[in-house]
């Protein structure tokens, strides 16, 4: 998430590397939302495991290494210097902590260890040295780093701290996990490609593309701001749905789920004219007595799952008055 430094002499950017980290920024709100949403059960995408979401995710994070390995090839295009370097990594460094205490009182266990600002804090100070390097061996580091994690596993005991590796055969559980193996690779990129581009006609083409329009003008204002972006968006979003999940804004998943099985199962027993009726009578009741959120809490229980039958039964027979054999 770091602010491109000026290009091409004092004062002077390219846009397009604004707007490049602008729609990274769009990009990363949608499958954040996305995942908000899926986290309060509001749709049953699964975020979180489906092949195509993380495609997604992984286009994300890899376009923001590459823009950081860009900004890295401008800032430095002259020599490393040292301590604008390294006062942005701690700046970084000090935002990828806040995210991981922040996300460890709201998640616990699965609280962002190493996630993507830990990967470009991290991967920064690893890749400032190839600023300096040929490309054609940046290039070769970036493919050896990419495929690193495919012949080098590793597995001891306590090794949960070497997670950051990437190289670790079960790193713990986290909702965002981006190890320098493979990710430092896609830095190196950014960095190698700046470099192959810069003077050549690519570089002109780049040159000319300007933030003219609103759309590009707001992505490039959120790319020069990316960090404050980033670490403000997903606490607004996050608690946005919290809040319509919790104002009762929209129906509540668990209770639609649990209305649609109950119907099922009334309408299997015989009485499908009144099972409606049936099972909002029971929810409710469940409800009344506070047992459907502790069932909620642990479903297994056997004694709350009793209580479900004896509230069922109770409404059953209410609905159903006139029931031969009554």
């Amino acid at each position: 998430m770091q602010q491109q430094p000026a290009a091409d002499g004092p004062g002077k950017r390219l846009d397009v590397f604004d707007i490049a980290r602008g729609l990274a920024l769009l990009a990363m709100a949608v499958y954040h939302l996305s995942w908000d949403l899926s986290w309060f059960s509001l749709v049953d995408w699964q975020v979180a495991t489906d092949p195509a979401w993380r495609a997604f995710a992984v286009s994300i994070a890899s376009s923001f290494l590459f823009l950081a390995g860009v900004s890295l090839a401008l800032a430095h295009a002259d020599g490393i210097r040292w301590r604008p370097a390294l006062w942005r990594i701690a700046r970084i460094a000090l935002a990828a902590a806040a995210i991981s205490l922040g996300t460890f009182f709201v998640l616990g266990d699965e609280f962002v260890r190493f996630g993507i600002l830990h990967a470009i804090a991290a991967g920064s100070l690893v890749a400032l040295p190839f600023v300096l390097a040929p490309p054609v061996f940046t290039l070769a580091v970036a493919f050896a780093v990419f495929v690193l994690p495919q012949v080098v596993a590793v597995s001891f005991p306590g090794d949960a701290w070497a997670m950051w590796t990437g190289l670790t055969v079960s790193p713990p559980l986290s909702v965002d996990y981006v190890p320098l193996a493979p990710w430092l690779a896609a830095i190196l990129a950014g960095i190698a490609g700046l470099k192959i581009v810069r003077g050549r006609a690519p570089w002109a083409l780049l040159s000319r593309i300007r933030a003219n329009g609103r759309f590009s003008r707001m992505m490039a204002f959120a790319g020069r701001h990316s960090m404050i972006v980033y670490l403000l968006h997903q606490p607004i979003l996050f608690g946005s749905v919290w809040a319509v999940v919790a104002l009762g804004l929209v129906p509540d998943a668990t209770d639609n789920a649990f209305l649609e099985q109950c119907a099922a199962s009334c309408t299997l027993a015989g009485d499908g004219a009144s099972c409606a009726q049936i099972c909002n009578c029971t929810l409710d009741a469940m409800r009344a007595d506070g047992a459907w959120d502790r069932l909620l809490d642990a479903p297994q229980d056997p004694s709350l799952n009793a209580v479900l039958s004896e509230r069922y039964a109770a409404c059953f027979e209410t609905a159903s008055p006139a029931r031969p054999g009554n």
